[in-house]
């Protein structure tokens, strides 16, 4: 069986250093907003080329907060893509915004930029706008681990005053034009979901910046608005990464490169034993260092395959399978089928093979043999 990931071969290959920093934790009998968590969140800035890290309790949540900081008030909208996980999407619910969404572009599953202005041109048309239905923020979402093409994105930002909010829950170490993910827009938001590319053992989160005052901010919606202990300046949340998971991730951070080469290693075997093959491998643009938290091809026969590989004892999984304007639960915001056609059309048609740093050359071999012998 080749499981689609496997984190305990990961533990067992730092278990002694990830024991040792439980210990220390539990040793010290601190395990809210502490000392693991300052120095977790100023190596992971640090990492980031950001100047300030803000941990809370998930990616959503980060996104959450980041939106709150940024002054997203009820009712503002927020614009994305649809073929995102649902909690980018939960977020701007959580923020009482309206989420709003943009194609993406065909090559790269992120975000179009030319289809964000025409849909801004378009909106901006309209003068009967009340002031709290317009666009106030952008989240392009870097899919898969490949960058979206931050640089238009961010001048058609700039153009019609809203701010740019990174979801790069699935891209650490991901680079655009040399500059890593989540220092382009206003902040950027990360994920450690246990799967990631740096996963904790549990929910956490982090928010990245270069703006002292949105930091301060950030730290006090995290932790109920307080200014200090016991005293409440703005209303806000529990959302706290904690000691422990903190201290793992330190642990993990010093392997993040490593791992990410070799997982940019496992998508360059891939590519060249599907090479010739009716499958669509994923393409990595001339600005984009891709991280390759998911390895996701195309394929018109993707159930059929799903299950072939299934029977052969290879998992997958389909990220994302419906467009999150048609959930049944977006029914409101008034999409309908053929909106998105881009979006769409690949959720009928993407498949993700395993892809983890742990994960062998002969069960790449394996996999690609048994997806042309499948073709064949």
């Amino acid at each position: 069986m080749i499981p689609f990931v496997n984190l305990s071969k990961q533990y067992f290959s730092l278990k002694k250093d990830i024991d040792n920093a439980i210990s220390r934790v539990l040793n010290r009998g601190w395990f809210i907003l502490g000392k693991e968590l300052t120095s977790f969140e100023e190596e992971f800035a640090h990492y980031c080329s950001t100047k300030y890290g803000v941990g809370v309790g998930s990616g959503t949540e980060a996104l959450h907060l980041a939106l709150l900081a940024c002054g997203i008030r009820p009712g503002d909208e927020v614009i994305t893509v649809p073929n995102t996980a649902v909690p980018t999407v939960s977020a701007i619910d959580f923020a009482n915004a309206r989420p709003a969404f943009v194609d993406i572009d065909p090559k790269t599953y992120t975000m179009d930029p030319d289809k964000l202005e025409e849909y801004l041109k378009k909106r901006f048309r309209k003068n009967n706008l009340r002031s709290t239905e317009k666009p106030r923020a952008i989240i392009p979402v870097h899919l898969f681990g490949h960058p979206t093409d931050m640089d238009p994105i961010v001048e058609v930002a700039r153009k019609y005053d809203l701010k740019v909010v990174e979801d790069a829950c699935q891209a650490h170490g991901t680079e655009y034009k040399g500059k890593k993910v989540g220092s382009i827009g206003d902040m950027g938001c990360f994920s450690f979901y246990p799967t990631k590319n740096l996963g904790a053992y549990g929910d956490s989160g982090m928010i990245v910046t270069d703006d002292e005052k949105t930091a301060e901010k950030l730290r006090m919606l995290r932790n109920y608005g307080e200014e200090r202990k016991y005293y409440t300046v703005i209303r806000g949340f529990n959302s706290r990464l904690d000691e422990i998971q903190a201290a793992i991730l330190k642990v993990k951070l010093d392997h993040l490169d490593s791992w990410n080469k070799t997982r940019r290693n496992h998508a360059s075997l891939y590519n060249n034993l599907l090479r010739d093959s009716s499958v669509i491998a994923p393409v990595e643009e001339n600005y984009a260092k891709h991280v390759f938290h998911l390895y996701v091809i195309r394929t018109k026969e993707q159930k059929k395959l799903q299950e072939c590989l299934k029977t052969k004892e290879i998992a997958t999984s389909i990220h994302y399978p419906i467009p999150i304007h048609l959930h049944p639960a977006y029914r409101d915001l008034g999409y309908r089928r053929g909106d998105l056609p881009v979006s769409e059309k690949y959720a009928t048609e993407i498949l993700s093979l395993p892809m983890y740093p742990e994960l062998e050359e002969n069960q790449i071999q394996y996999i690609c043999q048994t997806i042309r012998n499948f073709q064949a």
